[in-house]
């Protein structure tokens, strides 16, 4: 399974975003980390720019060097925009669906929910963070794992809504619709410099 395990708050301040969630290190140290954070930065590269991008859409979404392209050839080969259909299939990821409908507070605790198997696609369990949703995909916590502490919570918390997914919270249970249009997913990535990366 392919997750991050170093600093957190290291890696957000390196993008200066919360990339792994809320964070007041950022508010403490908005300046990158490092001996020389605080000093007079050289203007970055191109290569640099894209390179960061690249890095912060990996860690945003979990995903280590080959698995991202893997998906990114994938996302070549799909008609239209390659940047976009990229950022699509992302948030097809089961563990993204789980943390955008609300089951889990972060990518990974929704990454580990899945994994310990309290997640089911379709009424079958699937412990695959990877797992690829497809358009009325039925995704819920399963029976047994309903009662825990940390998933009531999550769900009562978490009210935010996406136009590509729909949730009945009172179920803890939802429906994978379709793939998202770009304008609808919010993260801060600048796809088109990923493409201009993978294509020199």
């Amino acid at each position: 399974m392919a997750r991050y395990r170093g600093p957190k708050q290291k890696i957000a301040r390196r993008f200066k975003e919360p990339i792994f969630g809320p964070s007041k290190a950022l508010e403490r140290k908005p300046y990158p980390p490092g001996q020389h954070g605080r000093g007079r930065r050289r203007r970055e590269s191109e290569y640099a720019v894209q390179l960061k991008e690249k890095q912060k859409a990996k860690y945003t979404y979990g995903l280590l060097e080959k698995q991202f392209k893997n998906l990114f050839d994938k996302a070549s080969r799909k008609r239209g925009v390659t940047g976009e259909n990229l950022l699509r299939f992302l948030e097809a990821r089961l563990d993204n669906t789980v943390f955008r409908m609300g089951f889990a507070k972060t990518r990974r605790q929704a990454r580990q929910f899945v994994s310990h198997r309290h997640i089911m696609v379709n009424e079958r369990i699937v412990n695959i963070p990877s797992y690829e949703l497809g358009p009325d995909d039925i995704v819920e916590v399963r029976p047994k794992s309903k009662r825990l502490d940390v998933v009531q919570e999550n769900v009562k918390r978490n009210q935010r809504m996406f136009p590509w997914l729909e949730v009945d919270r009172d179920e803890i249970k939802g429906k994978f619709l379709d793939l998202p249009q770009r304008e609808d997913i919010p993260e801060n990535i600048d796809e088109q410099l990923i493409v201009e990366l993978y294509s020199k």
